[in-house]
């Protein structure tokens, strides 16, 4: 099944909880949170989080883009976030955290740069409610879409229907009406589109269009 996951890192951060009521349609909230180390940019944090929480009833999917994963990714799903995702990169004991996340009650995801092979980690692969593959370098937004990366994404669905069909996965990077389609093509079925969404007019329809361009959504 499709699912759009706006990111909050196209809209207004002066008014958040306005902007989280015109994206009433998407299927969970995209928060990325950025450290300036791991990714050279800094967004928000645990108590920015907290606040969205308090803010929708809509899901929330974290995305830490931060160093330390191991220390930090716990106290996301603690606040009641439905999805906390780490970077492999950023995680020394990735499996132990991923069972952590789950036993607070989220769902536990893993993310992969772009530079990053993804074969050596999906031994983990059955730990994971959802695979994230980067298709853009992370730390800002507006980025194009790297189509190197439809490959990743093909490889990650097939590890993943080896397992049998469970785990979701997810593209972060350059999605919007010219790209959503090869990236489900790919094997996607998780998007998350930041500025695709948010520069519309109507941000609920911006979403409405994006599901109609994969067919059987």
């Amino acid at each position: 099944m499709t699912s759009i996951h706006p990111s909050i890192l196209s809209a207004d951060f002066a008014n958040l909880a306005a902007e989280l009521q015109r994206i009433s349609s998407a299927d969970a909230v995209h928060v990325d949170v950025m450290d300036n180390h791991f990714v050279p940019n800094l967004t928000l944090g645990l108590p920015v989080v907290k606040a969205i929480r308090e803010a929708t009833d809509l899901p929330l999917d974290i995305h830490l883009m931060i160093d330390d994963a191991d220390r930090w990714a716990p106290e996301y799903s603690e606040a009641g976030c439905e999805s906390v995702t780490f970077h492999i990169e950023a995680a020394a004991r990735p499996r132990e955290l991923a069972r952590i996340l789950r036993s607070h009650g989220s769902k536990a995801a893993m993310a992969v740069k772009p530079g990053t092979e993804l074969e050596p980690h999906l031994e983990i692969l059955s730990e994971l409610d959802m695979l994230l593959i980067m298709t853009v370098e992370p730390g800002f937004g507006g980025q194009s879409f790297m189509e190197a990366m439809l490959p990743k994404i093909t490889a990650a669905r097939q590890a993943a229907e080896d397992l049998g069909g469970t785990v979701a996965i997810q593209v972060d990077g350059g999605i919007n009406r010219d790209t959503i389609l090869r990236a489900a093509e790919a094997g996607a079925d998780t998007f998350v589109a930041g500025s695709a969404v948010y520069s519309a007019a109507d941000p609920d329809a911006a979403i409405a269009q994006l599901r109609k361009l994969i067919p059987g959504s």
